[in-house]
């Protein structure tokens, strides 16, 4: 039989800087790509009209929590809750719902344009019988009830850890506030709570087919724990893995150092273009409180959280021949990055966020190397936080630097903490437009086709993908999105249909 499809009439990215109108695909991989003569050469293939929209490959996201945020329907869902009485009905209707649960568990918690700041005694009120974790949304910090706090062992005599703050009240007491590295034992065991492998391995189908719909035929799952690396194996096993998934390890414990026992497992590279794991995930600063080192004037500001140990566990990583991808938001985390970078041999130096930088580390980035996995869709909302926050020596969000400077740029979402649909994140690349309606920097800006080259090429190549996917060229996979409008920034087009490995697994007409 013959499985030949031609997708004709319209305009193909190819991401190969060449023109092009027409693929033919077979097998599950690109047969041919040039002009509508190739229905002419194929004339027992099924043909697609394009009708005049845009065919480009498969979009990847690299730097997705898709193991987290399948979870997120097991939660309590808090991101429409802007005060006290919301918070209780909303965890008092869950504890109901869950009843045999060992921690209650809410998500995307957010501070953003109102302030909302529950703390331990708010918890406490509700008068739940389990420990209670509220969690986030940038899963960079969580709020804990007495019950929680007991459990976790910390007290009033507990000191903060490295890399984190223990937040307490006038009196000295721990608040319930835990941030960065500070939370990370609450998020393990509050998710372990509902981890249960099958359940958790249905929601992961369902969240991946999800995706499908927004074009997203990859993700690297950034901070990927040993349960993940399982449930995941597990998933591609027995055939159910919808999407393909690049699993970067981390420990379950979020935030925490490298768990030098994993270097013992599969490295990177290891699996098939379904599965394979990925770089090995490390942390340089925090999420919240970014590690920043920049002036204003004469004003020197030096605030947030580096975490230690960094060149210590990079030369770990890349002694024993793993990828490594590092956590740096701050300039000043940046700065680390690059000094740890300097002198070792990897196969991918991914520096994750890199959302505060200036021109130094930009061109040490690009003579190193080292790949920049940015989200456009932080524009949206950190964006709108650091509007006021210029600094005279260092850039907020620096894609179009970046980009001028040579550094290769992966597009991500960094999904859950934020939204993650390539053609809606890649339209606040383009217009910088934040929260506020404000315009960031406009001079930061990429073009939309710049954006998509980031989400298909650029991302294959941060995780040693790029000779199997993100182009369409002959012999790699035919994992391919329909977009349907033009590529306008102010009103974004849409995903008509996905394909994955040469069928249609997605049509929005459906």
């Amino acid at each position: 039989m013959n499985d030949t499809v031609v997708f004709h009439g319209g305009t193909v990215l190819t991401m190969e800087h060449r023109a092009a109108t027409a693929v033919a695909i077979s097998g599950g991989r690109v047969l041919a790509v040039g002009d509508d003569d190739l229905l002419l050469a194929h004339p027992d293939a099924r043909p697609v009209d394009l009708a005049g929209r845009t065919l480009s490959p498969g979009f990847i996201d690299a730097h997705n929590h898709l193991s987290i945020a399948a979870l997120h329907p097991m939660w309590a869902d808090l991101s429409a809750v802007h005060d006290i009485e919301g918070l209780a009905a909303v965890l008092h209707a869950h504890a109901r719902a869950n009843p045999d649960t060992a921690w209650i568990r809410g998500c995307m918690w957010t501070d953003l344009g109102h302030g909302f700041q529950p703390r331990r005694a708010d918890l406490d009120a509700l008068g739940l019988d389990r420990p209670i974790v509220v969690a986030h949304y940038s899963l960079h910090q969580g709020v804990v009830c007495s019950r929680g706090l007991a459990e976790l062992g910390i007290g009033r005599t507990t000191p903060d850890p490295s890399g984190g703050q223990i937040a307490r009240d006038a009196h000295g007491e721990p608040d319930g506030l835990l941030v960065e590295r500070a939370w990370s034992e609450a998020h393990a065991r509050s998710v372990a709570a509902y981890a249960d492998p099958d359940r958790w391995a249905d929601h992961v189908e369902t969240r991946a087919r999800q995706l499908l719909a927004d074009g997203i035929t990859c993700i690297h799952d950034a901070a990927c724990s040993p349960e993940a690396e399982a449930m995941y194996a597990m998933l591609h096993r027995n055939g159910r893995l919808p999407i393909s998934v690049v699993a970067m390890p981390h420990p379950a414990a979020l935030l925490q150092p490298l768990d030098r026992g994993r270097l013992d497992g599969p490295p990177t590279g290891e699996g098939d273009e379904m599965l394979r794991v990925g770089a090995v995930k490390l942390f340089a600063d925090g999420g919240v409180l970014p590690a920043l080192d920049a002036h204003v004037g004469t004003y020197h500001v030096q605030v947030g959280e580096l975490f230690d140990g960094l060149g210590e566990q990079i030369a770990a990583v890349t002694e024993r021949d793993f990828a490594v991808a590092v956590h740096a938001i701050g300039n000043g985390a940046l700065r680390c990055v690059l000094e740890a970078f300097r002198g070792v041999r990897a196969p991918r130096m991914r520096v994750e966020h890199a959302c505060l930088a200036g021109r130094d580390e930009l061109a040490e980035m690009a003579a190193i190397g080292a790949i920049a996995v940015v989200q456009p869709g932080f524009v949206h909302h950190m964006g709108a936080e650091v509007e006021q926050a210029r600094f005279d020596d260092a850039t907020w969000l620096p894609f179009g630097d970046l980009d001028r400077a040579g550094v290769t740029i992966a597009a991500s979402s960094d999904d859950p903490c934020t939204f993650h649909q390539p053609l809606r994140t890649a339209a606040r690349g383009v217009n910088r437009v934040t929260a506020h309606g404000n315009v960031l920097d406009i001079a930061q800006g990429l073009s939309y086709e710049r954006w998509l080259e980031a989400y298909t090429l650029g991302a294959a190549t941060a995780a040693g993908q790029e000779h199997e996917r993100g182009r369409i060229a002959p012999g790699l996979r035919a994992d391919l999105v329909v977009i349907d409008g033009p590529l306008d920034a102010d009103a974004p087009p849409r995903v008509a249909q996905t394909w994955l490995a040469g069928e249609c697994v997605f049509d929005a007409q459906w």
